[in-house]
């Protein structure tokens, strides 16, 4: 068997042999006192004095309140004569430097648009609104369209008395629209065959810019390419040449929309910058305004080089050579075909008696510097020999060296591979 534990019993719990029996059975129930006895001084209730270290507290606190107090109310009058600092002195220097914006206009030279002007048809067209361009052409596609029509079709020949009140009411929105929703009504008429009349029930020649803008964005997007190259041609170049002719520069919408018209490229060079050379009644201003959308866009090559093609062979306007700058700076990689047309365009001024203009010289110039090198050693005599005849005393002498030291594409083909120089 395990040994039996003895049961300690602390001393606390201990209780002398001395106490009574029913004394010694309480005992246990509570503690046993230790002896220690705790003093505490307190003050009497009817006594009024705090003491010494309690009151040297209590004043420091409040000196500290104090001064707090005394900063707080300091604040204000500082923050009113800085106030008072910045509006009288530092306001004038602030508005000095605010600076005003100003749109930096597209000089045109008196001498150069004289130049151009020479070149310009001297018997121009009767110039007609757009309104009787519209018609003329509406009344074209109705004799068209009534021939095709049959019983069976489902388009009326006349329109409605309802369709006709609201594309009405469409054009006078149009009129005043700045910004915000275009009409469902106006989005889906690119749908319709005969969305030259409607659009005539608009009055696009009283849009609102911002509202062209927008019709450019919706037409160009939803017309092909040879619907498209119409409203080009009827409704956008129209009112851009007459904004250029009234104010003497283009409003921005009209330009974002001359930009959103090269989405489709095709249409852009059929419907409005082939039509400005044909007519040979571009201004300098008009035709620096299209320069600048052909350079900021990017153009695909074969589109480029078909306009380069056509403006080549064209009868010559000082427009012309701007454009033909414009895309020579391109730098496109032009077939033989082009290169060949812009130098007969330019051999073609070697029985030219009048002054031709400097941009004449220039675009010879920006002709030379990007395609020396693809033309013949005959097209490089002749160019210079032509050189000889039509002069300008700063840049023919550019033109000039840079054809000497020029390799011709003919003579390229001389030189032996790259392979054949490695065998021998």
């Amino acid at each position: 068997m395990g040994k039996a534990q003895k049961i300690k019993v602390s001393k606390k719990n201990q209780v002398t042999s001395v106490a009574p029996l029913g004394d010694q059975l309480h005992a246990s129930d509570v503690a046993a006192p230790t002896g220690r006895v705790k003093e505490r001084h307190r003050l009497d209730d009817d006594e009024d004095y705090v003491e010494s270290r309690l009151s040297k507290n209590i004043i420091t606190q409040a000196r500290l309140q104090a001064a707090e107090i005394e900063q707080e109310i300091k604040k204000p009058d500082k923050i009113k004569s800085k106030t008072i600092k910045l509006g009288g002195e530092d306001s004038d220097e602030d508005d000095l430097e605010l600076q005003k914006y100003e749109e930096k206009e597209i000089v045109v030279d008196e001498d150069d648009d004289l130049a151009v002007k020479m070149f310009m048809n001297l018997n121009p067209s009767k110039t007609r609104t757009l309104a009787d361009i519209i018609n003329d052409k509406i009344t074209e596609k109705q004799t068209e369209i009534c021939s095709q029509f049959t019983d069976d079709t489902q388009i009326a020949k006349d329109l409605s008395p309802e369709v006709t009140e609201m594309y009405t009411e469409v054009g006078k929105l149009l009129q005043t629209y700045r910004s915000g929703k275009i009409p469902k009504a106006f989005k889906v008429l690119p749908q319709f065959r005969n969305w030259e009349q409607l659009l005539h029930l608009t009055n696009p020649d009283k849009w609102s810019a911002a509202a062209m803008y927008q019709a450019t964005r919706i037409f160009t997007s939803s017309l092909k390419e040879r619907m498209a190259q119409r409203f080009f041609n009827l409704v956008l170049l129209p009112r851009v040449r007459d904004d250029i002719d009234t104010y003497n520069q283009l409003n921005f919408h009209l330009y974002q929309a001359l930009r959103k018209s090269l989405f489709k490229p095709g249409a852009f060079f059929k419907g409005m910058l082939l039509p400005l050379c044909e007519e040979r009644n571009c201004t300098l201003k008009e035709a620096v305004v299209f320069a600048s959308i052909l350079a900021k866009n990017s153009i695909p090559v074969l589109h480029s080089c078909a306009a380069m093609i056509k403006i080549a062979e064209m009868e010559y306007s000082g427009g012309n050579s701007i454009f033909l700058r414009t895309l020579c700076d391109k730098k496109y990689a032009l077939p033989y075909r082009v290169v060949d047309a812009l130098v007969f365009h330019f051999l073609g001024f070697r029985s030219e008696q009048r002054t031709l203009p400097v941009l004449w010289h220039q675009s010879f110039l920006s002709f030379v510097q990007r395609y020396k090198a693809d033309i013949s050693s005959e097209q490089k005599e002749a160019l210079l020999d032509l050189i000889k005849i039509q002069t300008h005393h700063k840049i023919s002498e550019e033109i000039r060296r840079e054809l000497i030291h020029s390799k011709c594409r003919d003579e390229e083909m001389d030189e032996p591979p790259a392979s054949v120089m490695m065998e021998l």
